[in-house]
């Protein structure tokens, strides 16, 4: 069953989270501080992270932040405000989605299951398993699903990644931002495309990108994004 690790402050919400996830055949663990919540990240081991926004003592984005520093287990942030600037903050620390509590527990769970079939990205066609590939100082091995810069691994979240390959597989072509949603998040409606200019800023600092200068992952204002192949030198 996949394993999802709540953290949560609100003991009503808490439990009747746990209970609905439970009911939809997902084992459950659930804290109720950012500290008990990274204690049960090591012994757990969850499948994806959903996590309180507005936790007391040590925050949402402080928890968010210290998993990143080395695991890239999918997390789902939830804030109760649904304020433009917290969102936007929660998705550059490395949250991979977000909902605005209260939540019901059927789109929770779509939400869920959708970021774990992210994971697993798809293998290739069946025709072989295809060479890593060259791109500057950068090569994506898709078979591996891993990317390195100068032969050093470069960790990526799951979005981060199935964002990556997808650009990456057809340098040149123009992603509008609602595709890239679809493809990546499977979100089909309108209205977040915050979470694809997050994604974007955190790929971009991760794979060496000078400020303001982006070499792979550029910008077609007005449009959306497209990746540029860099020829190795």
């Amino acid at each position: 069953m996949p394993r999802v690790l709540l953290i949560e402050d609100d003991r009503a919400v808490r439990e009747g989270v746990q209970l609905a996830l439970r009911r939809q055949g997902h084992e459950v663990a659930a804290a109720e501080t950012g500290e008990e919540g990274l204690r049960l990240l090591r012994s757990f081991r969850p499948d994806v992270v959903v996590l309180d926004l507005m936790l007391p003592g040590m925050t949402g984005l402080e928890v968010c932040r210290r998993i990143r520093v080395d695991d890239q287990v999918p997390i789902i942030m939830a804030t109760a405000r649904g304020d433009d600037v917290d969102i936007v903050v929660g998705l550059e620390t490395g949250a991979d989605d977000y909902v605005v509590k209260p939540v019901q527990a059927r789109v929770l769970e779509a939400r869920i299951r959708a970021v774990l079939r992210r994971v697993g990205v798809p293998a290739g066609d069946g025709g072989g398993a295809p060479r890593p590939e060259l791109h500057g100082e950068l090569t994506i091995d898709r078979a591996g699903l891993t990317v390195s810069r100068h032969g050093v691994p470069v960790p990526l979240a799951p979005s981060e990644l199935r964002l990556l390959l997808l650009l990456s597989a057809s340098p040149g072509q123009v992603f509008t931002r609602q595709q890239l949603l679809e493809a990546v998040w499977e979100h089909n409606y309108h209205g977040d495309a915050r979470l694809v200019d997050a994604c974007v800023k955190r790929l971009r600092t991760k794979m060496g990108e000078p400020p303001g200068h982006p070499r792979y992952i550029q910008t077609v204002r007005g449009f959306g994004y497209q990746f540029k192949h860099v020829s190795a030198r």
